[in-house]
C-alpha cells in the first residue's frame, strides 16, 4: 500500500512539474511565467518530497522533508516577488493582452515608491 501512495504522489508531483514547465514555455510574458514556475513547481516538489518521507518512514527523514518543503514554500514566493519587482523597475514589457496594470499610475519608478490612497480610503474619522 505504501508503494502505491508513493507512486501516486510522485506521479502527481511530476504532473505539476510538467504543468509548470509547459506554463514557462507557453505563457506570453515574464510575470505569468513566474506565476507558473512558482506555484506549480513548488506544489510539485512538495508532493515529491512527501513521497520520499512516506517511502523511508523514518523520523529524521520526515523532519528534513518538512524543513525543505517549508523552506521552498517560504522562499519561492519571496524570490518570485523580488524578480517581478525588479522586472517592473526595469520596465519589462507586459503582454499586449494584459487587461489591467494596477501599478501603472501609482508607482514612481525614479523613487521606487508606491503611492497609496491611505489618506483618502483608510483615514480614521474623528
Amino acid at each position: 500500500m505504501k508503494e502505491w501512495i508513493c507512486a501516486i504522489l510522485l506521479v502527481g508531483g511530476s504532473l505539476f512539474m510538467l504543468v509548470a514547465a509547459i506554463g514557462i514555455l507557453r505563457f506570453p510574458d515574464l510575470f505569468t511565467r513566474m506565476h507558473a514556475a512558482t506555484k506549480a513547481a513548488s506544489f510539485g516538489v512538495g508532493l515529491m518530497l512527501t513521497s520520499v518521507a512516506i517511502h523511508f518512514a523514518e523520523f529524521w527523514v520526515s523532519i528534513e522533508v518538512i524543513l525543505v518543503i517549508g523552506f521552498i514554500f517560504l522562499t519561492a514566493p519571496v524570490a518570485s516577488h523580488m524578480i517581478g519587482r525588479a522586472a517592473y523597475f526595469l520596465q519589462v514589457p507586459l503582454w499586449e493582452g494584459t487587461v489591467m496594470n494596477e501599478l501603472k499610475d501609482r508607482y514612481d519608478l525614479r523613487n521606487k515608491t508606491l503611492d497609496s490612497d491611505s489618506q483618502s480610503d483608510y483615514s480614521i474619522h474623528k
